[in-house]
């Protein structure tokens, strides 16, 4: 009987009894424990009444952003950030950034223009330095080839009268006339006709010769004479250089003639002489 009054005497004052955290899941006093339903810690443990979750703040401070509006974070006295002018900025950044590549580019292909520019010049300028090379050689070449036809020109012959206005009239070795056979080649001609030195060379002797009337004989630089006869007229001197074409004299019938012509020989190295129509013909005059 003692016991139980104890017993009830402890009841009535009051157990004492363990704490037991406030973070016990499902305590609700007493010392009974409530089953807690599925789900329900989870969305306690989400974080604090009225805040929206990480991913949605970033969605919606991207809206903003795009939108061009202000964004304040922070307490009362956070500055607001101006998405739009950094946006602005960065933009700015963006375009200063493409400007400078855009002029490093220009600069780039006008350092190239500027490069084929001068390699274009300096070509232009070999090609002119070349051309103007090739112009003297070509003048040179002109000059010399100048010089050397003018020494063929002394050295071809021509016919000692103009085309048109002789006719032969007795050939080289004929007899009829002569004592002996015909020495030289005839050109019948009007009286005065004007006479032509054949070839380039020396007047050695001009003057009367007896059947040949007034002779005269020109040397060519191989030793060859030619003598011109029964000239009305002599038109040059000993010692005078003529060349081929030149008028030294004019047609006549002096000495022993039966008309007006020029009496031509050939006579190589000064001796006999040979056939002045085939020495015509070789050096390219056909009478």
């Amino acid at each position: 009987m003692g016991n139980h009054r104890a017993g009830k005497r402890e009841r009535s004052r009051g157990t004492v009894t363990p704490a037991v955290p406030r973070s016990t899941v499902g305590y609700t006093g007493g010392g009974k424990r409530r089953a807690t339903k599925p789900g329900h810690a989870g969305k306690r443990s989400g974080g604090a009444p009225g805040l929206a979750s990480v991913p949605t703040a970033v969605g919606a401070a991207a809206l903003l952003l795009a939108a061009g509006g202000a964004v304040t974070l922070g307490g009362k006295d956070s500055s607001p950030i101006d998405f739009s002018q950094a946006s602005a900025r960065a933009a700015g950044s963006d375009i200063s950034a493409a400007l400078a590549n855009r002029q490093q580019a220009v600069s780039r292909d006008s350092r190239r223009q500027a490069l084929a520019d001068a390699a274009d010049a300096e070509l232009q300028d070999a090609a002119d330095a070349q051309m103007v090379e090739r112009d003297a050689r070509v003048q040179k070449l002109a000059m010399s080839a100048q010089s050397w036809s003018d020494e063929l020109a002394k050295n071809l012959w021509t016919a000692p009268l103009k085309p048109g206005t002789y006719r032969l009239t007795a050939r080289f070795g004929q007899f009829g006339l002569w004592a002996s056979s015909h020495t030289g080649l005839d050109f019948a001609a009007p009286h005065g006709s004007p006479i032509y030195a054949i070839a380039a060379g020396e007047v050695t002797e001009t003057g009367y010769a007896g059947a040949y009337g007034n002779r005269t004989i020109v040397t060519l630089e191989d030793g060859t004479e030619l003598w011109f006869c029964h000239q009305s007229s002599v038109g040059v001197s000993v010692g005078e250089r003529v060349v081929p074409g030149q008028q030294i004299g004019t047609v006549g019938n002096t000495g022993r003639s039966t008309g007006p012509h020029l009496h031509l020989e050939v006579r190589p190295g000064a001796g006999d002489p040979v056939d002045p129509f085939s020495a015509l013909l070789v050096h390219g005059v056909t009478p």
